[in-house]
């Protein structure tokens, strides 16, 4: 059996509004003026490089092979159109509404079949008369490049098409009035001001190819596919980085990939690719991430696995695949940050350079550090996370002597800038992973336990969630489980961003074992770690103490002091946030 054909490109459906009201009142008459309006709207739709596949009573469909010149189509025989209609009496009047999306479609000799027909009609029929509407993927294509408003309406649910479209309209004879929501549409309209010419808030944009089943088996092909759509549905709850559907993605399975037409159309900075391959018992899956403008490499890892439990092998390897691929996506979208001016970065990247700021742990880090927040919060302010990290900096700065305003006045701030981002997404884990790290840092353990835990059953794969719940439940006595949610932290994450981090997590095993009294087992963690955190040292040198290994503890002592001179123990350790502060003292004593 052949193949379909097929294609991304951008559909155009136009009709009359009210055609059948029209006809049933002046037939004759209406006929005259379609034809009249159709001899304006064929030849401009060819002009742009349109092709009309299809046409039905008032009807028009047309194809373009790029979302701008489809737009301006629209625009130009919209505005001739309200024109000619302010020269006719009323009922010689003929006013049209327009939908275009841009999707993948098959294409059957001189037709076109497909989702983005079907997508492109149903926003034609929920369009407001003499007005285009227009889906995200073509928004995100014409903005910038058009001259007219483009208004978001919000997100609206289409007949007979699963899910929500967040959809824009376009007046082009009323040019910046107020759009009002599609009477079809149940969710309530949500005007956004237009982009300004200075910043452009774009989140990285990742499409997930379907893996590639080198076994070329039926029988593999389910885990194939499970693997990819998971990899896609955990994206999709990270609201730093835009996903393309699994129903665009799986569009290419089993075609030949043309990286730039696919940047081009779908407007993609990362495209993630791999395969799977299983003999026996073993399966391999390979993954790479690649930049999608360069084409060029940016990370490949490959997991072996003995497939026993072939449902647990596909949480595993996708919760591996999503916390390497996070990582990497924001170190190659920082270094796109640095290479671009500081006046054109979107919220996003201003939110990657205060993080980067934050990291640093100084002074100079600290006051950058805020000031990128503040940039990435005029950029969008409803960028919660950088509401989370300017209030987490916040706390650095104060706790470290940092900052010069009194210490009254920064709580207050970070107390009012936290409410700020729970406003705005009560439901973004992230946020939330941020909120247990501050309320921690404030003793406020009730809010920890609340937030901490709402991240956690939100997304339990997150290695950084993990450790931050464990070091909460470390904190206030449930030392058993802190320390497992710890070592798990490690298991989903052994290298972190680096060896640095990679030491940081098995120094707080160090720790936490130590806290929960598994001596034995703290020092046997701290001969994997080439170069101790001070947590970690310290707890490695209370346990020798604890262990009655009185030789060993003094020469470790003596190695610490060698490194950190005029370091103050009790200073450093009374500053733990334990809610039983005997634990501080306990390890005070041990160190003496």
């Amino acid at each position: 059996m052949t193949r379909p054909t097929r294609k991304l490109t951008t559909i155009l459906a136009a009709d009359v509004v009210g055609f059948s009201k029209l006809m049933d009142q002046h037939e004759e008459l209406t006929l005259k003026n379609l034809k009249t309006c159709r001899d304006i709207v064929d030849p401009i739709i060819t002009e742009y490089g349109g092709r009309i596949f299809h046409t039905a009573g008032d009807s028009v469909i047309a194809e373009f092979a790029s979302p701008v010149s489809s737009v301006e189509a629209a625009i130009e025989f919209q505005q001739i159109l309200a024109d000619r209609n302010k020269n006719v009496p009323e009922e010689s009047q003929i006013t049209f509404r327009v939908g275009i999306h841009l999707d993948d479609v098959i294409i059957e000799g001189d037709n076109i079949y497909g989702n983005g027909v079907n997508v492109a009609a149903r926003l034609e029929s929920i369009c407001e008369p003499g007005c285009i509407l227009v889906s995200r993927f073509v928004q995100e294509k014409i903005e910038k490049r058009i001259q007219l408003t483009i208004n978001s309406l919000g997100k609206s649910e289409l007949k007979n098409i699963e899910g929500e479209f967040s959809i824009f309209q376009i007046n082009p004879a009323q040019d910046g009035e107020t759009a009002s929501p599609p009477a079809a549409s149940p969710v309530p309209a949500k005007k956004e001001a237009p982009p300004t010419p200075e910043v452009i808030n774009t989140k990285p944009r990742l499409l997930v190819l379907p893996f590639r089943n080198l076994n070329n088996d039926e029988e593999n092909e389910y885990l194939v596919d499970g693997i990819v759509e998971d990899i896609i549905t955990e994206f999709s709850m990270i609201h730093s980085i835009e996903i393309i559907s699994r129903h665009t993605a799986f569009n290419f399975k089993g075609k030949e990939i043309n990286s730039q037409q696919i940047t081009s159309e779908l407007g993609v900075n990362f495209i993630a690719t791999g395969s799977i391959r299983s003999a026996g018992s073993r399966i391999r899956i390979s993954v790479e991430l690649t930049d999608a403008a360069t084409e060029s490499a940016l990370w490949s890892e490959r997991f072996d696995r003995m497939m026993e439990d072939v449902f647990e092998i596909q949480d595993e390897i996708v919760r591996k695949v999503i916390v390497a691929l996070v990582g990497q996506l924001e170190i190659a979208s920082l270094a796109r940050a640095k290479r671009k001016p500081t006046e054109n970065l979107s919220s996003y990247e201003f939110l990657l350079r205060g993080k980067e700021n934050h990291h640093k742990f100084s002074k100079e880090g600290v006051v950058e550090g805020l000031q990128m927040f503040d940039k990435s919060i005029d950029a969008d302010p409803e960028n919660a996370q950088a509401y989370a990290w300017k209030v987490c900096t916040l706390g650095q700065g104060m706790f470290a002597g940092y900052l010069e305003e009194p210490v009254e006045d920064l709580f207050e701030e970070a107390q009012k800038t936290l409410q700020k981002a729970l406003d705005i997404n009560p439901n973004d884990f992230e946020c939330h992973r941020m909120f247990c790290e501050i309320y921690k840092s404030f003793e406020d353990f009730e809010k920890a336990e609340l937030h901490g835990r709402k991240a956690y059953e939100m997304n339990p794969n997150d290695p950084r969630i993990v450790n931050g719940f464990g070091e909460y439940l470390l904190l206030t006595g449930d030392t058993e489980k802190g320390v497992e949610l710890m070592i798990k932290a490690y298991e989903l994450d052994p290298n972190g961003k680096g060896d640095s981090n990679s030491n940081k997590r098995l120094g707080d095993i160090v720790f936490a074992c130590y806290v929960h009294g598994e001596f034995e087992k703290s020092l046997e963690y701290a001969e994997k770690i080439e170069k101790l955190t001070t947590n970690a040292w310290l707890a490695k040198i209370a346990s020798l103490s604890a262990l009655g290994k009185a030789d060993d503890k003094e020469k470790e002592m003596n190695k610490f002091l060698e490194s950190n001179a005029d370091f103050s123990m009790e200073d450093h350790i009374s500053k733990f946030h334990f809610q039983d502060k005997s634990v501080n003292e306990k390890m005070i004593q041990l160190l003496n």
